[in-house]
């Protein structure tokens, strides 16, 4: 069984914005796997499905990002998920716009919600999909995070998210390597 978690913040007002790139994720993973992560539970919004004969859990805190941690280690007690098969989407500002970068481990690198994931997993070793959604020099980084894609960066995030959801199919079908060989943006 995997459990994918996307982070963001729970409401409208959070919709679309940079912060959110992780429930953007999950709402494509989910819309490609045609299943919609509605039930409520482990304080967030989560979905059960078998793909390749392998239980599959797409998962979405709602306790805000600072909190996701709660969440996730809920619902791996719950359904007994090893770290091993913990996976984590989320934003990142060191990144370009829409680039990915898979990783097996790593420190927060100053992402609350991942800290605070660290914190109730006990480890940092578990599979992360980091997407860019860069930064701009002297800018006042909440509001920077909180706010919306531009109309340049639309078409960047959004082959970032297709990239996402392709990059997932290939971890379930054939493992995390595989998908990191294959999705990883290499440095030029």
């Amino acid at each position: 069984m995997k459990l994918i978690v996307g982070l963001g913040n729970p409401g409208k007002k959070y919709d679309g914005t940079r912060h959110n790139t992780g429930f953007m994720c999950l709402d494509a993973i989910a819309e490609a796997f045609s299943v919609d992560i509605t039930n409520k539970k482990f304080d967030g919004l989560y979905t059960k499905f078998k793909y390749h004969g392998e239980d599959i859990i797409l998962l979405k805190p709602q306790t805000y990002m600072n909190n996701s941690g709660l969440s996730v280690i809920q619902t791996m007690k719950y359904f007994k998920i090893d770290v091993d098969d913990l996976l984590v989407i989320y934003d990142d500002m060191d990144l370009p716009v829409g680039k990915l970068r898979l990783r097996e481990s790593g420190s927060a690198g100053g992402h609350n919600g991942v800290k605070s994931i660290i914190a109730h997993v006990g480890t940092k070793n578990f599979k992360r999909i980091r997407v860019g959604i860069s930064k701009i020099p002297h800018c006042d980084v909440v509001n920077y995070v909180l706010g919306h894609f531009s109309p340049v960066e639309y078409p960047q995030i959004k082959e970032g998210i297709d990239n996402c959801v392709k990059a997932v199919e290939c971890y379930i079908e054939k493992d995390f390597n595989s998908a990191s060989n294959v999705f990883n943006e290499r440095k030029k």
